[in-house]
């Protein structure tokens, strides 16, 4: 399908969190949630099409030494750098190759910059969004017919090159799910038990707090523990951790994010000991899938790294995350000693579909070797990035995916009334109306039913004009420091 980007438009909804979320170096709070809509050309159909982001700081960069200000400074850029580089765009034979050329583009731009390419490839991914959701309305068809029809024009093997001659729709499930398990994540801030909320800490919003409450109320089965480098203060939480899983939830499904927080992998390893050989953890350890990113992007898929996973040879599986920044990092990251990845829309759909065939085909191929394409969450809140997200989740057959942004916001408050009505319309099965008037997800048996995500154009079913937010040329920092009325309980 034939395709072209004509305009964009970027507005922004001030989003304040519910209780603070801790990962590695950052406390989020409040962030600005960006709503992008694009008008282009597909084939002799213009449409109008949608991509968001809440824009998260200390993630696509972890520079103690800037503010938020300027990182934000910089996410805003490469957005707008890549809005621009895409209406710049001659007619392209379709949202693949649009894709391709974009990323090839604000890369040679970047590299006069100082933006890595886990940032400037955020841009790119906006813009990748906008267009794939535009080809799907174009077409009237949902996401996975789009990309399994050849509409979207995907080749995996132009990624990776293993995949040539492979057939690479027979890789990825015949048909999409139609319903995900949560795995809830447990930050490095949140209350475990009633007695961990402080006084003046109480969210009386009607939504579970501390992690006791979350698994009696959404019947939570997985969970995504938060490791923060501190050795004693790790072990004594996942003890915590392991006591109430134990107790409530008797089979858990357990992993664990470093988040960055181990400087090298000699300190993982003797961190990952004290784990093994800690009585108390036989529990919890016996259910760990695997470990997220313990490591600096930096220094993770170095060669020295690799020496070292490689020598390692009772290492627990790892994946990476932060440090998939390019269109190959999933591979090196295999050849390093890793065992997979994570999606995230915010670092490429296409990218995320050809990493599925990958780590499908090496499956195939050696299943004696684990393989693993996870699902992390970004706080990702709807009514588009988080549908968006999870009809990608669906259509890689990827069963449980960490979510977080119902926990740390409070559901789409922060959102007009009668948008958060029609998502409930839209998506019944995804969302309910709260008893505190405001629109949450519906999480139940701890499974998030995505019936009518799947069955979406591309996600999102939800009709809506944007009007009600801040142009971003309008919107400043400082407003994120005022209380949004639409948060407060």
């Amino acid at each position: 399908m034939a395709c072209r980007m004509l305009s964009a438009s970027v507005r922004v909804v001030n989003a304040h969190t519910r209780l603070p979320f801790r990962f590695g170096m950052g406390t989020l709070t409040a962030q600005p949630h960006l709503l992008i809509e694009v008008h282009a050309q597909f084939d002799d159909e213009r449409v109008r099409a949608m991509a968001a982001e809440g824009l998260v700081p200390k993630w696509f960069t972890k520079h103690a030494e800037t503010s938020y200000d300027e990182d934000l400074a910089a996410m805003l850029e490469v957005i707008q750098m890549a809005l621009t580089l895409g209406m710049e765009l001659e007619e392209q034979a379709n949202p693949f190759e649009f894709w391709q050329e974009l990323y090839a583009r604000q890369r040679e731009w970047a590299a006069g910059t100082e933006h890595p390419p886990l940032l400037w490839n955020l841009g790119v991914t906006l813009v990748e969004r906008a267009m794939i959701d535009g080809a799907c309305r174009a077409a009237g068809v949902p996401f996975g017919w789009a990309l399994r029809s050849g509409v979207l024009g995907v080749r995996p093997d132009a990624l990776h090159e293993e995949l040539g001659g492979v057939l690479w729709e027979a890789l990825l499930p015949e048909a999409p799910m139609r319903d995900v398990i949560l795995r809830h994540t447990v930050g490095l801030a949140d209350p475990l038990t009633e007695a961990g909320v402080g006084p003046g800490e109480r969210v009386l919003d009607g939504l579970p707090q501390t992690l006791e409450e979350c698994i009696e109320v959404y019947g939570l089965t997985h969970f995504k523990l938060k490791l923060s480098g501190d050795g004693q203060a790790d072990l004594e939480r996942l003890r915590s951790i392991s006591r109430i899983l134990e107790e409530s939830v008797g089979a858990p499904v357990v992993t664990l994010d470093g988040n960055e927080q181990y400087p090298d992998p000699g300190t993982f390893a003797s961190a990952w000991e004290e784990v093994r050989a800690d009585p108390d953890l036989d529990f919890l350890r016996s259910r760990i899938l695997f470990v997220e990113q313990p490591l600096p992007r930096d220094l993770a898929l170095s060669d020295s790294t690799a020496r070292d996973l490689l020598s390692w040879s009772d290492r627990p599986p790892m994946i990476i995350d932060e440090s998939d920044g390019e269109i190959h990092s999933a591979r090196q990251a295999l050849e390093a000693g890793y065992v997979g990845t994570s999606h995230k829309n915010c670092k490429g759909v296409f990218k995320s579909v050809a990493n599925a065939c990958l780590l499908a085909h090496r499956r195939r191929s050696a299943p004696e070797t684990p393989s693993i394409l996870s699902s992390e969450d970004l706080t990702t809140i709807g009514p588009i990035a988080l549908l968006q997200d999870l009809a990608v989740v669906a259509n890689l057959g990827i069963t449980h995916s960490e979510r977080n942004g119902h926990h740390y916001f409070r559901g789409l408050s922060m959102f007009p009334a009668e948008l958060q009505e029609a998502a409930v319309r839209a998506h019944p099965d995804l969302y309910h109306m709260h008893s505190g008037g405001f629109a949450t997800l519906r999480v139940e048996g701890g499974r998030l039913q995505v019936g009518s995500v799947v069955d979406a154009c591309f996600g999102s079913a939800v009709a809506f004009d944007a009007a009600f937010a801040a142009p971003l040329d309008e919107w400043t920092p400082d407003s994120l420091t005022q209380p949004d009325p639409g948060d407060s309980p």
